[in-house]
């Protein structure tokens, strides 16, 4: 900290979204915005660089993604604390941002009171969640320990995802579609669903599959 100031950095691919923040913090007492980086890498060097306080850092970017920045931020510059400021709130992002050490998650509808005050309660080491992101968590935490899809039902889900009849995927995987069958009641089981598209929904948010 630079005598009573918090040093941020702001990072974001979006040019307008780093410069909406940066406007939105300034002249907010006690925070000084010392560097903004476009995408991951960038951002490790501004880290080095100017060693903030606190390090904005969105989920979505070219060249190293939110969760590996935050990873190695914390690695290389325990110091720096990362909030993950963005606009996704799936259960799959938000445990993979948590899980990288970042010590807040919060979403891009924050206002600027609790922007500033996310950064304050960040630098003194507390934990910073957006409401939706708390209740997120706290109702992943109380579902029930969720059974593994196996590979060929991983396969078979995927299959669907691109759109493919039972009969298609039978010849794709090179089984019988009596076999495609069998394996989507037994993953709409595991899933607590009754569809093909909610399975493919219900998967992807629960970072079970992942698509392009």
């Amino acid at each position: 900290m630079s005598g009573d100031r918090l040093r941020v950095v702001v990072v974001d691919d979006h040019t307008v979204m780093r410069a909406g923040v940066i406007a939105l913090l300034d002249g907010e007492e006690g925070i000084e915005i010392v560097g903004e980086a476009g995408d991951g890498r960038a951002a490790l060097d501004l880290v080095a660089r100017h060693d903030p306080d606190v390090a904005l850092v969105d989920l979505r970017m070219p060249k190293l993604d939110g969760v590996a920045t935050t990873t190695e931020i914390v690695a290389r510059h325990p110091r720096t604390r990362v909030l993950i400021l963005t606009t996704y709130d799936t259960d799959a992002d938000i445990e993979r941002g948590v899980e990288a050490g970042a010590i807040g998650y919060l979403l891009k509808d924050t206002t600027r009171e609790q922007l500033a005050e996310a950064i304050r309660s960040a630098a003194r080491g507390e934990t910073v969640l957006a409401p939706r992101v708390a209740e997120k968590l706290v109702a992943r935490l109380r579902r029930p320990v969720q059974e593994p899809l196996t590979a060929r039902e991983t396969d078979v889900l995927s299959a669907v995802a691109d759109g493919l009849t039972n009969a298609e995927i039978g010849r794709r995987l090179v089984i019988s579609e009596a076999t495609v069958k069998t394996h989507l009641l037994r993953l709409f089981a595991k899933l607590d669903v009754n569809d093909r598209t909610r399975a493919v929904v219900v998967a992807m948010e629960r970072g079970l599959l992942r698509r392009p």
